[in-house]
């Protein structure tokens, strides 16, 4: 849990950082777009690498590696004096950040599996908590007048030795078959005869999930012995369409990382200070629905959560693309961010926030509680984290060509997709 919470300071750390790494390096859009392609390109290589990895050493082992290494990156665009070094620079951090994204997912599903309920809405939480805190440090920190490299420099070194120690007493999980419980993420809300109660509880000593047959516990991706159908979490078609998914989820959600403080300041016209205070709102949103998440799930079933969600975050992008027509931040407000604009955007964002709060963690949810579960996170969440990184990169590319409100129409879209196509696609998952 302290890993992820570290994690998302981390990832603070960088996002909140953007728009004031932008003034001082004077970026652009188009360099901006640049800068998070070198980041996505250097986690996809290493995200397939990731699942191999944990597989032979375990999550818990792979995590100790690679999460101080993750935070230490942090300082090469600190002391990065150009556009040419910066890219250098997210190159090695997108690396290190896909080991890291992998690992901790595998974690996460061991958690699950030795608990027997849904708890990755809350370890992703945790994950948020922390890039609330670092977001809100950054942002006190910039009002203050502090210089953005040092404040990623003295992060960096702070965070390395955090997660160093953080993961030091941890005991390694042990790889290979994962299944220690019966724990099945279920999809629908209602319980079945001969299954639990409730979505997401272990079924108890003599049930199965849908016929009552005794001394068996159904797996995602797997058949019965009577050769009776599963869910099929581990066929191929359906990690691919849990991978649309997560992607369509880590876009949304990069648009607000990497975007949305450059939207208030060079859209809005916002300063700097409130571009990051855009950022962290974001996360506080997500921050409060992660850790009511797992009992939301469990309350209504997958598939409307996930419809919820969808329709969350898509009500929150139509407030930020409106945001675009309303009188923008000028000399006499732009110092508090005051303009109606900027408040009509910062609802947005938050609605976006609490809308795909869930959404990668029930998509991880299923994925781990199928065997192989390392390999097949680590597929999907190349997927879906590739959709993530390349997505703001893309924001940026039409931005540059077009403008940056027509280029967030990009993950609005991909909102409504949650909304409209995902809740039928997981239910034929499960």
């Amino acid at each position: 849990m302290l890993a992820y919470g570290l994690t998302g300071v981390v990832n603070a750390v960088w996002g909140a950082t953007l728009p004031a790494t932008d003034a001082r390096l004077e970026l652009g859009p188009g360099r901006l777009g640049g800068l998070l392609m070198a980041l996505a390109a250097g986690a996809l290589v290493a995200m397939p690498v990731a699942g191999w990895l944990a597989d032979r050493w375990g999550g818990q082992r792979l995590l100790r590696a690679c999460a101080p290494a993750a935070a230490l990156a942090l300082a090469g665009p600190a002391l990065a004096t150009g556009p040419e070094a910066l890219v250098a620079a997210a190159v090695v951090l997108g690396v290190l950040f896909g080991l890291l994204n992998v690992a901790l997912s595998v974690q996460a599903a061991a958690a699950e599996r030795a608990l027997g309920r849904p708890v990755m809405a809350t370890v992703h939480g945790t994950w948020t908590l922390g890039a609330v805190a670092g977001g809100a440090a950054i942002t006190a920190s910039l009002r203050a007048g502090a210089d953005v490299r040092l404040l990623m420099a003295a992060g960096a070194a702070t965070l390395a030795l955090a997660m160093a120690l953080a993961l030091a007493a941890g005991k390694p999980t042990p790889p290979g078959n994962p299944h220690r419980s019966g724990y099945v993420p279920h999809a629908a809300h209602a319980a079945q005869p001969g299954q639990p109660s409730q979505p997401g509880q272990p079924s108890q000593t003599g049930q199965t999930g849908q016929t009552g047959q005794t001394g068996h516990h159904d797996l995602p991706g797997q058949s019965d012995r009577k050769g009776r159908d599963g869910p099929r979490v581990g066929r191929p078609w359906v990690m691919v369409m849990l991978g649309v998914i997560g992607a369509a989820a880590f876009v949304t959600e990069g648009a607000a990382t990497d975007w949305a403080g450059v939207h208030a300041t060079r859209v809005l016209g916002a300063d700097p200070a409130t571009g990051s205070l855009v950022y962290t709102v974001f996360f506080v949103a997500m921050t409060a629905v992660r850790f009511v998440g797992d009992a939301v799930r469990t309350a209504l079933g997958v598939v409307t959560t996930i419809l919820l969600a969808g329709t969350t975050a898509t009500a929150g992008y139509a407030l930020v693309l409106l945001s675009g027509f309303l009188p923008a931040a000028n000399a006499a407000n732009a110092a508090n961010g005051a303009s109606a604009a900027v408040a009509c955007a910062v609802a947005g964002w938050a609605l976006a926030g609490a809308g795909m709060a869930v959404v990668w963690p029930i998509v991880a949810s299923l994925l781990g509680a199928s065997d192989g579960a390392a390999r097949r996170l680590s597929a999907v969440t190349t997927v879906s984290y590739g959709g993530g990184l390349i997505g703001p990169a893309l924001i940026g590319y039409v931005a540059t060509t077009a403008t940056l409100p027509l280029a967030l129409l990009i993950p609005a879209a991909l909102a409504l997709l949650v909304a409209t196509v995902a809740p039928p696609l997981i239910k034929a998952a499960s």
